[in-house]
Order: C-alpha cells, then structure tokens, then sequence
C-alpha cells in the first residue's frame, strides 16, 4: 500500500522535501502538497532579482517534480483544520485529504510592527510574490503621478531591509533605511563591521539613520502613507513604507490542532523533525527546534533531508542550525559565519581593516588560534565561500592569507577536506562535488549544480564549487573552464576580445549576447572597466555605466573610514603652481578637510562630506584641476624627481616626461590600478621600480622597466628596453598598457600578470617591440582612442543635473550634513574621532564643534 505524505505548505522547504522524495522513494507513494498561493513554489530568496528584471516565471522552481504522477499539487486552496486522531486535513475548498505522514512546512507571515498606521496604503512588507508585485505596481503609480522622485522609507536595516532598499533604488525611487538599533545588520555584524557597512551602502545613494525607531505611520490627505514618525519627534517623509522588521511562524494550524508549540511561537520539533505527534513533521521557518525559528533557507532545506530520510525509514538527525548568511545587494559584499560574535569561552578576533577600499574583515579563532569558530565579511566577502565550510575545522595557513586582498598573502589556501560542507543550504560537501566530476562525468560548476544542487540556491557557494570543480578536472588532466563567473563562460581577456570585435556598447548588449542572466558583482565592475576602455565617451555615471561601478566609483570619490570621502586633484608628475597650491589650502580650510601629501606627490583632502563633493569639485575646476583618478581601477599617478631641469645629477627632463606621461594616460581604466614613476638619473629618487611602469634616464635615453609593485607584495619592475628616445618610449608604454588593460585577468595587476604571461618578458617585448602578434597598429590605435575620448569626469558631473543628484547625505534634506560624522582635532586638523572620543569633552560633529558630557 502506498505511503500518504501530505505537505501543508508550497514554498521553498516543501519543494525540497518532495524533490528529494521523488528522487530517493523506490516505493510507492501518495504526495499531497497544498498551496496557499495561487502559483507554484518560487524562490523566495531571490525575490530582490524581480526588481532586476526577472519575471515571477523566472523566479519559479523546478516543476519537473509536479509532474511525477505520485505527486499532487494543489495551488490556492490553503489547509484550515487538523485532525490527528483521523489524520486528516481540511482545505478552504472542503476537501479532506487523508495522510500516513503529515509535514508542516507554513513558513512565516511578514510581521508588522505595532504602531499606529502599519496598515495604511502605501505601506507594504517585502515577503511573497505578491508583494513585490504590488511594491512595484504602486511605485509606478507614485512615478507617474508626482514631478519628483518617490520616496520610499524602509523600516529595519536586517538583512532583508537592505535588499529592499536596493530595490527601492532600483525603481529609482529615493530610499532611506530606518534602523532602530546602533548599526544596519546587528543580528550578524559588530559595531565596527556595522560602521564600514553603512558607509558602503551610503555610498551608493542610500540613506541610513540608525538608532532611529518608528513610532507611527502618518497619512496624507488621500488617506495613504505620507511620512513616519519617530521617537524622537523626527518625521520622514515617505511616499511608501516597506515593513522589514520580522517575521512570525505561521503556527495556528498547530496550535488548533494540539500540537506543542513555543511561546514565542513555532511548532516544536526534535532531532527527528518530529512534533510532539510521531505522524506529523515540521520544517522549515515555521519549526522551532531548541526553541528557536529561523528565517533562512539552509535550515529549512537541512530539515526537508531529514525529514525524507525518516519517512523513507532512516535514522537523520537534525544537528542545528547554520546561521550563515550572505546579503544579496549588487555592489556590497557583506557576509557573516559561525560564531561571528565571539561568544566561544577564549575565542581570539582576528580583524583586517582597509578604510580606503571600505574592507573590513574578522576571523573568530579557538584560543590556540587554530580553529576557525566564524567571522565576518564587509566589503570584500569572496573568501566567504573558502571559510564557511572550514568552520569547526583547523584553518590549516595563516588566518592573514585569507583576511589580505588577493596577491597579498605568503601562503596558499589550503585544500578543503571532503566532510566540509560547501553548499549550507543543500548539506553539499566538498566530497560529494568531487565525486560528481570524478564519478559522475561533471564537467563544469552548472553540471555539478544540477547534479548536486551545491549553489543551487543563494549561490554563495558559486566560487566555492567552481573552484572545487576546476581543481579536480585538473587533476584528471582535463579542460578547465576560464569564464569570468556563472554569466560569462568568456575569460575577462576573452570578453574584452568579443566587444571589441561586436562594438556593443552597454552592459545589457554584452550579457546578451555572450553571456546570461542578469549580471553580479564580479562581472559588472569587469564590464565597465572594458566598456570604458573601449567606448572612452561614456561617463562613469551615465545610463547603465552607473550601475555597474564599484562603491568608490559611484560618487567619484575615496570613502573613508567615518564615512567621509577624500579628494585628490590631479597634479601631473607631482607638479603644482603656488596659485595652485593657494587654491586647494582655501578649499581644504573652508570645508575644515585634513590635508595630506600623498606618497605619489599629490595632496589629499579627507573629511568631505557627499554633499560637499560637487562644492568641492567646483573650486578646483575652476581652478584648472581635474579628478585625480583616485578611485578607479585606473592610472593614479606619475611620480617624479625634478631631474635635468634643476638637478645637478639629472641627465634627461624627468618631470617633463612625468607630466607627458601623465595627461596622457589620465582616466585610462585597467583590470587594477597602476602607477608610473620618471627618475632622471640612476639614483632612482622617484623609486621607478617599484612601479608598474619605471622610467629611468641615462645618457643614452630612457630605460623602461615594467611589471613592478610596491604594495602588499613589493617586486621590481624588469628591463623591457633601453636607451629609447621621448616618442619610441612613449610608443612602447601605449602598447605595454594597452596588452596589459587587453589580455589581463580580472583584477590582476601588472606584476602577477607578467609573471603568468606566455614567455614573461621576452614574451612582452617580442609582443610590442616586435610585433609577434600583428598587434601593435591596433594596440596604438586603441591609446590614440582612449587620449582623443579623454573627459574630465568632475567637470561632466557639475553640468548635467541629473548626476549632481546622487551628491546629498539625505535624500529628503539635501543641505542637512550627516549628524553621525565626528571628528577631534589633531596636530592642528582633525581626524575622525574614536568610539571613546565621542562621549569626550569636545568632538565636531559635521563640522560643528560640540560639548559632549559623560
């Protein structure tokens, strides 16, 4: 006789448990699953991508298992009654359906907060389909009907609110995130992790007001939403509120039923998944195991295995939960893992911070540093992938290597074990994706994917798995794939190849035509770098260009640590003219900005406001400065001794050289930034060779040394020629950039690209000094294109409007300054000032010096 499994619940557990019944039942069996949305299950967590284009159909989840004639599936006709002494179930629709095993799988409802108005028009929560659908549908209204953009205000800054405001921002509608305790995610970031994030998603334009607690929605005259009001006594305007401040498990079917449930809510459950009735299961959000719900897919998934294996007759057990998360917002890299607080009795923090990049980084470690207990990612999470699955285990290297950007670190990543899970949300480990391409013929990460379902879900694990896949077929001696990421099979150098070859000209025509999907956060800034190069017209911030940039590049700008920005004029080769240096001393002293000399002989200006930055920029344009570059993936500066025209030593003009050099490749975009130096004698006072380029002058002409670093990892720059006069070194550096900028991986800078090139050195000069390739007409057509399409990105943003838009602190108080900025004053500037430093004497709060009493 057939088993009778009915599943109440059509989201993304229950698709779970009935594919893997499907796939593992050899006996017969009777699948009742009943909806109680009017679709088939979707993808819940990725519902932020509807926003990016995709469709509800998009979103759908398999439904080959609908279509097994052992399975039902009944949309729209949500279950109303239990019965465990009959075991049966009631639908809405009066149907009654009998069941040998019953598998609660009703997920959570959307919490609204208990303030007046939370139920007004315009307020919406960010859960199902549905709702998304009706977010869009009334953010169009609201477009079409004001001569402003909307407004819209997300309450909670969790995990789930961040992604809606990057969907709010999508629509281009002004968001503004309202968090009501100290920092944005303070369910899986600290203070510190929580500071960098704020900066980051400011950064993008959104605004953040922490500490900030909602105490009524207010309406409008037309009775929908029209501002939120807060404890203080502060009212935001809003043309929409999305209400992102929790969720409550859908437990009253339990509870009417007699089943154990938790105060708190949720049905409990034990190891087995097994509620306080041996027929009836639960999984997913709506199950409380230890006494806790969790809203996330993993534990849902993990439960759904369990679940199946005891149906089937097995004895799984259900070991906890894997609170890992990853947020899902393009352009901010944020992840946290394991014990990310430190809470293990001994635990040791080991923290990497990079405020001008806006990294920052934390490995919690047993007290013999050993063992990896969790950590946190802001900025750059693509070790995440790495470390998750290492949790529990011994991190086997120095925890810098995986805390350093690449090509920092001395040692590699160890190997994964096979019993590391890689893929959380489907208890995939490292073992099982090997055994796939070594047993099962897998030949690239989409076939591990399907076989497996590692990455299937959230795609964390993406990187993770390609990895694994690439290293055992290269084990097995076969192709190894080199695409960009899951949307380019093409390698960067192949890519640029293809839209170079294709002329398209914006990222939508080149994903679809040589790639997929709707893009991430690996191909987008890759993308734009090429385009750059290849289509020199296109502002940084103009159409699409815009949102692909990495966070600096979006408002043109260094983001610093307090959130500030710092600006750079460029001064070709280090040369500045006293009127010049007048200029920026008034503008550094009216906008109260700490000023310092750089090492590549520039000044630099930290404290600006975002607000501030076009005032700022104004000055200095008309001043006859131009945006130094440094914030891009691009030339940042030429460096120079004062050579044969004030040296005594000097045999050739190296600030001349420097200048040259310089305004010719300003704004140059590359896979990384790179650097030149001009020294005019061999005492080599402008360290040429720790540079990507190093000029140095001899009697005989120019030396040209190439491949240098002085960074993380320092490496001298190799001879490539010798004794080239002004217009053949010139000639020779556009092909050398241009072979570089053309063939180069993603974010590899020119010393590691060298060391991998066909040939090393001898490879480059046979390349550009003598044509090996027939390259070299097209290499200097390329830089001819690049120095004739040159544009001040500054002065484009001060004429166009539109763009002058993004600069505000507040979306709905553009002059207000941010009140979270503080600083101390320091040497006679400021610098920004220290937890402990604000509840000091004095501090100055966005440019205000104020009392502060403990």
């Amino acid at each position: 006789m057939s088993a009778r499994i009915v599943v109440i619940g059509a989201g993304m557990a229950a698709h779970r448990l009935v594919d893997s019944l499907v796939t593992r039942a050899e006996d017969r069996l009777e699948i009742t699953v009943l909806g109680d949305e009017a679709r088939r299950p979707y993808d819940r967590v990725g519902l932020t991508r509807f926003f990016d284009g995709e469709t509800a159909e998009d979103l759908t989840l398999p439904a080959t298992i609908f279509a097994d004639p052992r399975v039902t599936l009944h949309e729209d006709d949500p279950a109303t009654a239990i019965d465990t002494g009959a075991r049966t179930v009631t639908t809405a629709s009066g149907a009654v359906h009998p069941y040998d095993h019953l598998v609660l799988a009703t997920g959570s409802v959307a919490a609204r907060p208990p303030v007046e108005g939370a139920e007004l028009p315009g307020s919406f929560v960010y859960r199902t389909l549905a709702d998304v659908e009706d977010l869009r549908r009334h953010v169009q209204e609201r477009a079409a009907a004001l001569d402003r953009p909307v407004r819209g205000v997300v309450v909670g800054g969790g995990l789930l609110g961040l992604e809606a405001a990057g969907a709010l921002q999508g629509m281009d509608v002004e968001a503004t995130v309202l968090q009501s305790s100290d920092r944005l995610m303070s369910a899986q970031l600290d203070l510190p992790a929580g500071a960098v994030l704020r900066r980051l998603i400011e950064a993008r334009g959104i605004a953040v007001r922490t500490e900030a607690r909602t105490t009524a929605l207010r309406p409008g005259p037309d009775g929908a939403v029209e501002s939120v009001l807060l404890r203080d006594g502060d009212e935001v305007p809003a043309d929409l509120v999305v209400l992102t401040v929790g969720v409550r498990p859908r437990d009253e079917l339990a509870r009417a039923a007699g089943l154990s449930c938790e105060e708190r809510g949720g049905v409990r459950i034990d190891a087995a998944c097994t509620t306080s009735d041996s027929s009836v299961h639960a999984i997913g959000e709506v199950a409380a195991f230890d006494g806790q719900c969790v809203g996330l897919v993993a534990p849902g998934y993990a439960m759904a295995e369990v679940v199946c294996d005891r149906i089937l007759g097995g004895g799984a057990t259900f070991d906890g939960y894997d609170l890992s998360t990853k947020l899902k917002l393009s352009g901010v890299d944020v992840a946290s893992f394991g014990d990310a607080f430190a809470t293990t009795p001994g635990a040791l923090d080991v923290v990497y911070t990079d405020p001008v990049s806006g990294v920052h980084k934390k490995l919690v470690l047993s007290d013999d540093a050993k063992t990896l207990l969790g950590g946190m990612l802001v900025g750059d999470a693509s070790a995440y992938g790495s470390l998750r699955p290492l949790v529990g285990g011994a991190l086997g290297a120095d925890p810098a290597v995986h805390l350093l950007p690449a090509g920092a670190g001395s040692a590699p990543t160890p190997e994964l074990p096979d019993e590391a899970i890689v893929c959380s949300c489907s208890s995939v480990s490292a073992g099982t994706i090997r055994h796939a391409v070594r047993e099962q013929g897998c030949t690239d990460a989409a076939e591990v994917t399907a076989c497996t379902k590692a990455g299937a879900t959230c795609g964390s694990c993406t990187v993770m798995v390609k990895s694994l896949v690439t290293g055992e077929l290269a084990k097995l001696g076969k192709a190894v794939s080199t695409g960009l990421c899951e949307h380019f099979d093409l390698s960067r150098r192949q890519l640029f190849d293809a839209v170079h070859v294709s002329g398209l000209d914006t990222f939508s025509a080149v994903i679809e035509r040589f790639g997929r999907g709707r893009g991430c956060d690996v191909c987008k800034p890759v993308l734009a770098s090429i385009l750059a190069v290849l289509v020199p017209e296109g502002h940084v911030l103009e159409g699409e260009n815009a949102t692909l940039q990495d966070t600096n590049d979006h408002v043109m700008a260094n983001l610093q640590k307090d959130g500030t920005y710092s600006v750079v004029p460029r001064m070709p080769g280090g040369e500045v003219t006293p009127e010049g240096l007048i200029t920026v001393g008034e503008v550094a002293r009216d906008f109260g900005l700490y000023t310092k000399i750089t090492g590549g002989q520039r000044v630099d200006m930290f404290g600006a406001r975002l607000e501030q930055l076009p005032l700022i920029w104004q000055r200095l344009v008309d001043a006859g400065f131009e945006s130094g570059h440094a914030y891009g993936k691009s030339l940042r500066t030429v460096k120079s001794c004062v050579g044969s025209a004030w040296c005594r030593y000097g045999v050739q003009d190296s600030t001349s050289m420097a200048v040259r050099l310089e305004l010719r490749y300003r704004g140059l975009r590359a896979p990384h930034k790179f650097k030149l130096g001009v020294s005019g004698c061999a005492r080599e006072c402008a360290e040429a060779r720790g540079k990507d380029a190093g000029i140095i002058a001899t009697a005989q002409g120019w030396n040209l040394y190439v491949g240098g670093n002085g960074g993380a990892t320092p490496r001298h720059a190799e001879l490539l020629a010798e004794g080239l006069d002004d217009d053949t070194l010139i000639r020779t550096l556009d092909r050398y950039f241009m072979y570089y900028i053309r063939t180069a991986d993603k974010l590899q800078r020119t010393a590691p690209w060298l060391e991998a090139l066909d040939g090393g050195i001898d490879g480059l000069r046979a390349v550009i000094l003598e044509d090996s390739l027939g390259l070299a007409a097209d290499l200097d057509a390329a830089m001819a294109r690049h120095v004739a399409g040159y544009r001040d990105e500054w002065a484009e943003t001060l004429a166009d409007p539109a763009k002058l838009a993004r600069f505000r602190s507040f979306v709905n108080a553009p002059a207000t300054p941010d009140p979270g900025l503080a600083h101390v004053p320091e040497r006679g500037q400021i610098r920004p000032a220290r937890p402990e430093e604000r509840d000091g004497d004095s501090v100055l709060i966005a440019g205000t010096t104020l009392e502060v009493r403990r």
